[in-house]
């Protein structure tokens, strides 16, 4: 089975998740899973925690406000974001966008470790703390979780079954939503994210 056929796959098992706490909210909402976008063959992956309003409404990843910030980041670091690969952990919206809960990030993780097998990215992107948090703790890096705004910038590298990984935790694009003197800090992660590509 191909990386498309396997990416389609999970997205058929999470759109029937019927064992998943924010399941019946979709169902009610009319709304939509947010599986992930982009090349199947990306180098960078970036990750999120959860689908926002406008994600649910039309299935794609980082489509609102915080996406918009995400692309103007990418843009000025000379990323295409049609190269990378775009997801979350929860594929659901929770209510309110609050934060994911421990047994909705259990539910749903499986899918993004799966997703991150298949496409083998070099480089993994934390967008947040969550993201971070998980990303670090799957792969053997616990010690070093330490606050978002320690970590931001900060380049690890980890094993996985198909070779060596860089990740690079940091800031949600969101923080230049709300705060926009923020995004400037936010590029220069991005430029991390750039120079680790080039040696990649």
């Amino acid at each position: 089975m191909d990386k498309t056929e396997k990416l389609k796959q999970i997205k058929e098992e999470v759109v029937n998740l019927k064992r998943s706490p924010l399941y019946s909210q979709r169902i009610k909402n009319g709304v939509f899973p947010v599986i992930g976008e982009g090349s199947h063959d990306a180098k960078v992956m970036f990750i999120g925690e959860a689908p926002g309003a406008r994600e649910a409404a039309t299935g794609r990843p980082f489509c609102g406000s915080a996406g918009k910030v995400l692309d103007w980041c990418l843009e000025k670091s000379g990323i295409e974001r049609e190269e990378v690969y775009i997801t979350n952990i929860l594929k659901d919206r929770p209510p309110k966008n609050r934060d994911p809960l421990p047994e909705e990030i259990e539910v749903y993780s499986p899918f993004l470790d799966r997703q991150i097998r298949i496409i083998s990215p070099e480089i993994i992107v934390c967008l947040g703390r969550f993201s971070s948090e998980y990303i670090l703790s799957k792969f053997g890096l616990e010690k070093e979780l330490a606050p978002i705004s320690t970590l931001r910038g900060r380049v690890f590298t980890a094993k996985t079954d198909y070779g060596n990984i860089k990740i690079i935790p940091m800031l949600h694009p969101a923080v230049g939503v709300y705060n926009p003197s923020k995004k400037d800090s936010l590029v220069g992660d991005f430029a991390v994210v750039k120079n680790n590509l080039s040696l990649a």
